[in-house]
């Protein structure tokens, strides 16, 4: 058997699987057209599996997938692990984590009620900084938060921009920039020493 690759579905997919192809790795099946989440690679035995971004650094940390491949974003929330190494930065779905607010409103106020998707990225954040904040953790369509007066601001991952501006936000302060990943588990790392190794060379010469 191969390695197990946890990979995170949406634009992070998209953008990786070339490159993994570039190193040599393709799924047996198209994976656009099928419903499954586990795909079998032409060459190597290796296994391919399709998940939740959040949930890659989980799979890898108890070692039911080898490596992992996952944004920045989500091994920043999911806070220090002791289960897997971040070996390679692939450089791939570039974007930046920042804070977000109507056009002209000022946050200077000593209270923020903040909305975000990101609840312990955005606490340390403002901890750093000094400042008191409320947190709403959202899943989904941020935007919406101070249109509805639900939140002062957001943090959100912005790309374009233009998301922001056609709800009459604007981005602010860069928390921190993102891209996505290799995680590796740590035991693999040791008893599959030689087979990771050469896995990330590939990766690196695909680069």
């Amino acid at each position: 058997m191969g390695l197990t690759i946890a990979l995170n579905r949406g634009r992070i997919l998209k953008e990786c699987l070339p490159l993994l192809k570039k190193a040599g790795i393709e799924p047996a099946e198209d994976i656009d057209s099928s419903r499954k989440l586990v795909f079998q690679s032409t060459k190597g035995n290796h296994r391919l599996v399709i998940m939740r971004g959040s949930d890659v650094p989980t799979y890898v940390e108890y070692g039911a997938a080898d490596l992992g491949i996952v944004g920045k974003d989500t091994l920043l929330e999911y806070g220090s692990a002791s289960g897997f190494y971040e070996r390679l930065d692939l450089g791939i779905g570039a974007c930046r984590l920042m804070t977000a607010a109507p056009k002209g409103v000022s946050l200077d106020k000593r209270s923020l009620t903040v909305a975000t998707k990101f609840v312990n990225i955005t606490r340390d954040y403002f901890e750093r900084q000094g400042r008191q904040v409320s947190i709403i953790a959202l899943s989904g369509a941020l935007e919406i938060a101070p249109l509805m007066n639900l939140a002062d601001c957001i943090v959100d991952i912005v790309d374009t921009g233009n998301t922001l501006k056609a709800n009459g936000l604007e981005a602010l302060e860069v928390i921190t920039r993102i891209s996505s990943r290799l995680i590796v588990n740590r035991a693999s790392m040791k008893t599959r020493f030689d087979e990771v190794e050469a896995f990330i060379a590939l990766l690196k010469a695909a680069l």
